[in-house]
């Protein structure tokens, strides 16, 4: 079974408005397609800033050791909490945390998800609130871009 890219969610036929296919507009306004082969988006959906999934992760980045695991396997942060995106900290406009939110298929408002993209631009791992980021840094370790950066 072939997965499904993020780039090619949703994109099923032409727009007429624009003369463009769907799949361009979307990638217009998700931010990970200028991943694309470059990093490995992470991407955490919560409903509040106080969701225990959020603060795990804002924890464990906390650490020395888990941000220069995290850094060294060229992965970036993602964050949509209460609908409002970010990558590593700086903001999205709205059209742009609706693309992401779009082509991941989640709800801003829950429940908690966390996603790991690899370079392909397709989803690898999608987890609740229990991810455990050793794991996380385990697959990643053992994807084929992985082993050729």
């Amino acid at each position: 079974m072939k997965r499904k890219t993020i780039l090619q969610a949703g994109a099923a036929g032409i727009c007429l408005s624009m003369g463009l296919p769907v799949a361009a507009q979307a990638m217009d306004r998700n931010p990970l397609s200028a991943e694309l082969w470059k990093t490995r988006p992470v991407v955490v959906v919560v409903p509040r800033q106080d969701d225990a999934l959020l603060r795990r992760i804002d924890a464990a980045l906390q650490q020395t050791a888990t941000r220069e695991a995290f850094v060294d396997r060229e992965m970036v942060l993602y964050t949509v909490v209460d609908g409002k995106g970010e990558r590593n900290r700086q903001p999205l406009d709205s059209r742009q945390t609706a693309g992401l939110l779009d082509a991941l298929q989640l709800d801003a408002a829950g429940p908690p998800t966390f996603v790991l993209v690899g370079k392909d631009g397709g989803t690898k791992i999608t987890k609740g609130a229990d991810v455990d980021l050793g794991e996380v840094f385990a697959e990643v370790d053992r994807m084929p871009m992985r082993r050729r950066d």
